[in-house]
C-alpha cells in the first residue's frame, strides 16, 4: 500500500498539468510567480522519490517526505493567490480550484505516509 503512494506522488501528472494550464493563463509580468509555483510543484515528485531511494534510512526518508509536503504547501499558498486575482488576471477559477484540491490531498497524504511509515528494515530484524 505504501509503495502505492510514493508511485502516485512521484508520477502524479494530472495535478502538474493543471499548474500548467493556470500559468498559461497569467500575464507575462508575473514570470517570477510561474517560476516558482514550477519549482514548488516540480519538487514534490523529485524530493518523493529521492527520499524514497533512502527508505532504509527512517529519519532521513521521512525528512525528505516533509520537504516534498512543504513544497506541496507552497503550492497551496500560491494558488490562493490566485484565486484572490482571478476577477482582474483572466484566470479561470474552477481550474484553481480543482488544482487546489489536487494539492491539498496531496499534503494530507504525504503527512499521512510520514505518519503511518513502517521501517520494515527494525521488523525484519526482530
Amino acid at each position: 500500500v505504501m509503495m502505492f503512494w510514493i508511485y502516485k506522488f512521484i508520477n502524479d501528472a494530472f495535478a502538474l498539468k493543471l499548474i500548467y494550464q493556470i500559468i498559461e493563463q497569467l500575464p507575462k509580468e508575473y514570470f517570477s510567480l510561474k517560476q516558482q509555483i514550477l519549482s514548488s510543484t516540480q519538487s514534490i515528485p523529485r524530493l518523493t522519490a529521492e527520499g524514497f531511494a533512502k527508505k532504509s534510512y527512517e529519519k532521513e526518508f521521512k525528512h525528505f517526505l516533509r520537504m516534498a509536503m512543504g513544497s506541496s504547501d507552497e503550492t497551496l499558498l500560491i494558488l490562493e493567490k490566485f484565486g484572490y486575482w482571478q476577477k482582474n488576471k483572466n484566470i479561470d477559477l474552477n481550474l484553481v480550484k480543482v488544482a487546489f484540491s489536487e494539492y491539498k490531498i496531496i499534503s494530507k497524504q504525504l503527512n499521512s505516509l510520514i505518519k503511518n511509515w513502517i521501517d520494515y528494515a527494525k521488523i525484519n530484524k526482530k
